[in-house]
């Protein structure tokens, strides 16, 4: 893993061109991981009185060949009054490793329901607006204003501003959930760097040892609503590396916590090019 720190401490820290450098630079880890999912806080009037589950996430890829993707969450939420519900999302997605075009595809089933599915592609404008096409749930195609940033684009972005200082990140992230025509106004807001030993057995690995993390929040909204209350709010810790452990998922009515129980960790492939 490249190390930034003397490189960020001979330039303009927090400065665009710091952050550009920060960036350009980052390799993110090759990694499979997965986290047990637990009722941490419940509040609101649909929260439910007990839940579980479980998030298992594979990224591979390098800013040469583009990056994939594969995400399953199964969730089991028990009501106060009434039967449990089973929901099962999966998604799979390609985004180029330049940030210009991005392919999901996102299954989601509850309990024994029909599989609701969205399958698709997006690709950057040159004036900065995202078209979107859709072939499920239906035939569409989307206009959506940016800019415009895929998941792992955004990601690369929050390290690069935590790597040089930067506390706040505001963008338009697009990931393809909901029903595939829906972009978020996000709001990150990055703590102070730690190498405290982690909690959890399976993140005190040699190659996170002693890398600085932060702990991250990132507030979804919909587009053009940042002054009211966010859909959600995903909290977790950041490795300069990109792995990220101590989750936490806010829905408003009660937060889910993600501890990490299992971790693997690939080489990221040089660049051919």
């Amino acid at each position: 893993m490249i190390c930034l720190r003397a490189l960020a401490a001979a330039i303009c820290v927090g400065t665009p061109l710091g952050e550009a450098l920060a960036e350009r630079a980052l390799a993110l880890a090759n990694h499979r991981a997965v986290y047990d999912l637990s009722l941490l806080k419940t509040g609101g009037a649909k929260a439910p009185a007990q839940a579980r589950g479980r998030i298992a996430f594979d990224f591979s890829g390098s800013a040469c060949e583009g990056y994939v993707q594969n995400f399953r969450q199964i969730t089991e939420l028990q009501p106060a009054e009434g039967a449990a519900k089973l929901s099962d999302m999966r998604s799979a997605t390609f985004e180029g490793g330049d940030g210009s075009d991005y392919r999901f595809k996102v299954e989601t089933r509850v309990d024994n329901s029909r599989a609701e599915e969205v399958d698709g592609k997006a690709k950057k404008s040159s004036d900065a607006r995202l078209s979107v096409d859709l072939a499920k749930p239906k035939r569409a195609r989307v206009e959506l204003p940016g800019p415009m940033l895929f998941p792992t684009e955004h990601l690369r972005k929050i390290v690069a501003a935590a790597r040089v200082g930067e506390h706040l990140l505001e963008a338009r992230v697009f990931d393809g959930t909901g029903d595939g025509e829906k972009a978020f106004d996000t709001l990150t807001v990055i703590g102070k760097p730690t190498t405290e030993p982690p909690q959890e057995k399976a993140a005190r690995v040699n190659e996170l040892k002693n890398m600085s993390r932060w702990p991250v929040a990132i507030s979804y909204f919909d587009l053009g609503k940042k002054d009211g209350q966010p859909v959600y709010v995903l909290s977790f810790d950041l490795y300069e590396n990109g792995v990220s452990r101590a989750l936490k998922l806010d829905y408003g009515d009660f937060v889910l916590r993600g501890d990490m129980t299992d971790l693997v960790l690939q080489p990221t492939p040089a660049c051919k090019k």
